[in-house]
This record gives structure tokens, C-alpha cells and sequence, in this order.
């Protein structure tokens, strides 16, 4: 099964990047997924369902130890490649 994740963290800084959401776009980038997408509004990650899992436990627990008072995501089945 593939799945892909849609995340924001906040409280939103215009400026310059917060921690929590510097932290999180890592956990992703790092993360062995097959599409990462990073930007200024939203973030998505696309990968196997216990490689995209993984990635959102560590990122939600970070991005909350990093200061972020609120993480949105959202996940998305997008395929199923098993028989």
C-alpha cells in the first residue's frame, strides 16, 4: 500500500522558518520515501504505508518538541501494490 501525507505545522512565521517546521520538513527529507515536496504552506511525502507511518510518527513527535502548538495533516491511500 502507498500512502501520501499532507503536513503543516504552526504557529506560522512569514519571516523566517521556525523550528518545528524546520525539524519536521528533515524528519521527511531524510525519511526513505520516493516523493517529498517542501514549501513555505504545506509539505507532502509519498511512500510505502510503514515508511510514510514512520516518518509521520517521528515527525509529529519532533515538530512538537521543537515548539509547534499545532500540526494539520492529512493522509491519503493512493495505491495498493500488493496482490
Amino acid at each position: 500500500m502507498r500512502l501520501r501525507v499532507e503536513f503543516t505545522t504552526e504557529p506560522f512565521d512569514l519571516d523566517e522558518a521556525p523550528a518545528h517546521a524546520v525539524v519536521a520538513r528533515e524528519v521527511v527529507q531524510a525519511a526513505d520515501l520516493d516523493a517529498v515536496d517542501v514549501g513555505p504552506f504545506g509539505n507532502t511525502a509519498e511512500g510505502g504505508a510503514d515508511e510514510v507511518l514512520t516518518a509521520v510518527d517521528s515527525l509529529l513527535r519532533k515538530a512538537l518538541a521543537s515548539g509547534a502548538t499545532r500540526v494539520s495533516l492529512q493522509l491519503n491511500v493512493i495505491g495498493d501494490d500488493t496482490p
